[in-house]
């Protein structure tokens, strides 16, 4: 993989970045990683931000700019809108609803079948985010003061969600219903909403396993 794509992973995984940040994680110096964010800025794939941080010259960090997402381009996003609205138009509101349901049980069926082996609420988000991946959502969890996070840093679905916005609503159903047993799933932020990326809250039960402060 080149630098420069690299520099974008990063960006999209983990957010801004100063050029230190992105330089110790590569192991480059600070001025090679100016360069290649120079280049991609040119192509207008990545903007940035000055923060003030304390005393003295605002920190610059490096950002992911709107065009970038033609870099993790939509599957089949055209056809899918275009389907959405045919099943709209031809079946309703309804027809839609069925279908919705329909993928929802499918995943249901599929990401039960993953985490089924697995008892801990750990290792079943570790499964689950192993299969969202695959499926192009960029998925990982993280643990903070014994809460779970799911992070998602795309959604290959977009374009589909954006119209017809039952789609989330029912992924965040499926989320809730297979965590049922151990924790309590809520969406902290949405894609959809203008943030970076979904991430959603999982905290276990209190008769559920005691999660590590630390991953």
């Amino acid at each position: 993989m080149k630098t420069a794509d690299k520099i974008v992973n990063i960006l999209k995984v983990n957010g801004p970045q100063t050029a230190k940040m992105l330089a110790d994680m590569l192991q480059l110096t600070s001025m090679g990683v100016r360069q290649h964010l120079q280049a991609l800025a040119q192509q207008q794939l990545v903007t940035v931000e000055d923060r003030i941080e304390g005393r003295g010259r605002p920190t610059r960090y490096w950002l992911l700019a709107e065009a970038s997402q033609s870099l993790f381009a939509d599957r089949h996003d055209e056809l899918s809108v275009q389907l959405i609205e045919s099943v709209k138009s031809v079946f309703g509101d309804s027809g839609m609803e069925q279908l919705i349901q329909h993928r929802e049980k499918r995943q249901q069926q599929l990401y039960a079948s993953a985490i089924a082996p697995h008892q801990e609420l750990a290792a079943q988000l570790a499964a689950l985010a192993q299969k969202r991946t695959e499926e192009g959502y960029m998925a990982s969890v993280a643990v903070e003061d014994g809460v779970y996070f799911l992070l998602e840093n795309h959604c290959p679905i977009c374009s589909a969600a954006s119209h017809c916005l039952n789609f989330c609503r029912s992924e965040l159903q499926l989320f809730q219903t297979l965590l049922q047993p151990l924790a309590t799933v809520e969406r902290m932020e949405h894609i959809l909403d203008g943030s970076r990326r979904c991430a959603y809250r999982i905290t276990p039960h209190t008769n559920a396993e005691s999660c590590p402060d630390e991953q």
